[in-house]
């Protein structure tokens, strides 16, 4: 049984389940990466001994128990691992860590095998890939442009197909931009969802670890193996992550660019790249999409390195900086060093500042869902870099600096190429906690681009992610029919408590609908008939933690009032219902088949 050529999970699982080896898998990732001819890729391997016998200590294929068994995986070298050096591309800096890292450690227990540590922008300052004193790893798609940065090595690993997956750190686009460059995806998940224990740390309060992939759903199956709060780290928080819901909310509203926000640095074969892209996310919702100013958002990203957030990468290494200063790549020194510049009080003033342009942006999220951008204006040369090592990197971050700084999430997707071979990858971007909105637009966009995997030029695996159209846990169901369905005014009163979309069904056609008098914003009521007397009517299942759920209740006005409805789906959750009182000058509209549907008509408004 041969180990697949390009190591998907889904192609290594369904290898393994026919009888490949684990330890045939090792000795392959072992001889690749000997044959890669790209000494920048790896800082140190784990002994290929060792990784056998972690191979070997799997136990049988159970992926229930293990759900990563004998999956090849890297981790960016500012990143702790037991027993190997940890040296943020710094080889002054380096130390052997006793403990690993605590989300490490979670897949190295769902059975992925670590097969080495990568290169990066040194203390992960950059994001092109170039400032270590290693050798650089080369772009997977094309040696003449830039790796991306910082967590260059991880995402070149995985586009060559010499791992699985690989975890980056994110700080102002680190785990995104090399992502775009080298045809994988990337994962920025919501702060604090992940721990951040025994990472070196470049901005603390903005860091998190990242995952890149060759597919959105290995991203998201990797990501949801390492989160969880963990109380041992200050910066961690106990966020609901939803999962990938089983769909796409009906009314999604998608934000894009205005005509001003779309930089591409005079670039028309990035900009055709991009717009075929948008056709791509057209297409596939059905819709029009939201201009967005940008404004605010690159007023935000400007802040990161030259407001005082540079100092808080100068408290990062303070002690070894101020001891070693020599020790440091040129441009790293150049840049860290700046924070001696500013003072207590513009750390406040900075702060203040982004206080102001986070409440400037807070209209954007009432009128969209999905914020899609490109996620590097255009590919720059590495010969770029040699004649201006600051420039061409702040241009990389024109769309990613922002995201952090703001507390959103992001997912890095591969889309269309660019005329000239070279790709052209978009981010998604959302408010924390949508992760997995995002894996299920993103996985659906992958798949719509015709991309490949990495720089293999294999086709993307038809993979059957797991999708849940059910509440878990303690979580509670709550249908909607009328301005909280997802894109209509009163759609945010769920998501600002944390809701995310279930699935989308009608009723049994035991209900009648009715426009109700009033507004802003148009309500309607739905009254329950007598069984098969009525229509069935559409609405959207959401699901809400019960304390969210309690809040949510305890805002509904009359007449409107939750009870438990039937739906056609066999499920009974939690709805809108209306008191037969509140009818009085009410409309039956129930004729429509659902809210959505009677807006459309125009005669709302008639």
């Amino acid at each position: 049984m041969p180990v697949p050529a390009f190591p998907s999970l889904s192609a290594l699982h369904a290898a393994y389940a026919d009888g490949l080896s684990p330890e045939a898998v090792v000795a392959e990732t072992y001889r690749r990466i000997a044959a890669a001819d790209d000494p920048g890729i790896f800082l140190a391997l784990v002994p290929e001994a060792e990784a056998q016998a972690a191979a070997r200590a799997l136990g049988p294929f159970d992926l229930e128990r293990t759900p990563l068994w004998g999956v090849p995986f890297a981790v960016k070298d500012n990143i702790d691992v037991a027993g190997l050096p940890t040296t943020a591309a710094c080889p002054d800096f380096a130390y052997t860590p006793e403990a690993t890292a605590p989300a490490v450690a979670r897949l190295l227990a769902a059975g992925a095998i670590l097969v080495g540590k990568t290169n990066l922008d040194q203390f992960a300052t950059g994001l092109v890939g170039l400032r270590t004193p290693y050798p650089a790893p080369k772009n997977a798609c094309d040696p003449s442009i830039v790796p991306g940065g910082s967590s260059s090595g991880s995402a070149v690993a995985v586009a060559r197909g010499l791992v699985t997956f690989a975890l980056g750190t994110d700080t102002a686009g680190s785990g995104r931009v090399p992502a775009g460059l080298n045809n994988v995806v990337g994962l920025k998940p919501s702060l604090g969802s992940v721990s951040g224990r025994g990472v070196v740390p470049a901005c603390r309060t903005l860091d998190t670890l990242s995952v890149f992939a060759g597919t959105v759903s290995e991203a998201d199956a990797v990501f949801r193996i390492m989160a969880g709060y963990d109380p041992q780290d200050p910066f961690a928080r106990a966020l609901p992550v939803p999962p990938r819901p089983g769909g796409l909310p009906p009314g999604l509203r998608l934000g894009v660019p205005d005509a001003a926000g779309r930089i591409f640095g005079g670039d028309p074969l990035s900009e055709q790249a991009f717009d075929a892209s948008l056709a791509d996310l057209r297409a596939l919702l059905g819709g029009a999409t939201t201009a967005v100013d940008l404004a605010p958002f690159h007023a935000v990203a400007q802040l990161l390195y030259a407001g005082p957030w540079v100092a808080e990468r100068y408290q990062a290494i303070r002690s070894f900086l101020e001891a070693w200063p020599e020790a440091l790549h040129p441009t790293t020194r150049a840049i860290i060093g700046a924070a001696t510049g500013h003072s207590a009080a513009d750390a406040f003033a900075g702060l203040y500042r982004l206080a102001e342009l986070r409440r400037a942006t807070e209209p954007v999220w009432r009128a969209i869902d999905v914020l899609v951008v490109p996620t590097y204006p255009r590919p720059r040369r590495v010969a770029d870099l040699a004649a201006d090592p600051v420039g061409p990197n702040s241009e990389l971050g024109t769309y990613t600096n922002f995201v952090n700084l703001l507390d959103l999430c992001a997912l890095a997707v591969p889309g269309r190429w660019r005329a000239d071979g070279f790709p052209s990858g978009v981010t998604l971007i959302a408010p924390r906690g949508a992760d997995g909105l995002l894996a299920e637009l993103g996985a659906r966009l992958h798949a719509a681009s015709g991309a490949t995997l990495g720089a293999s030029g294999l086709p993307l695996p038809a993979e059957a992610a797991p999708q849940v159209t059910r509440a878990q846990g303690d979580e509670i169901e709550v249908a909607v029919v009328g301005a909280h369905l997802s894109g209509l005014p009163l759609n945010g009163e769920l998501t600002a408590r944390g809701a995310h979309f279930l699935r989308a069904v009608a009723t049994r056609p035991d209900y009648r609908l009715h426009a109700l008098p009033g507004g802003p914003p148009a309500r309607p009521g739905l009254i329950r008939v007598a069984p098969g007397t009525g229509t069935a009517i559409e609405t959207e299942v959401w699901a809400l933690a019960p304390d969210a759920f309690g809040r949510f209740v305890a805002a509904i006005p009359s007449p409107l009032a939750i009870g438990t409805l039937s739906l056609a789906d066999g499920t009974t959750p939690k709805g809108f219902l209306a008191e037969a009182a509140g009818l009085a000058g009410a409309r039956d509209i129930s004729g429509h088949g659902g809210w959505r549907a009677y807006l459309a008509s125009g005669e709302a408004s008639a």
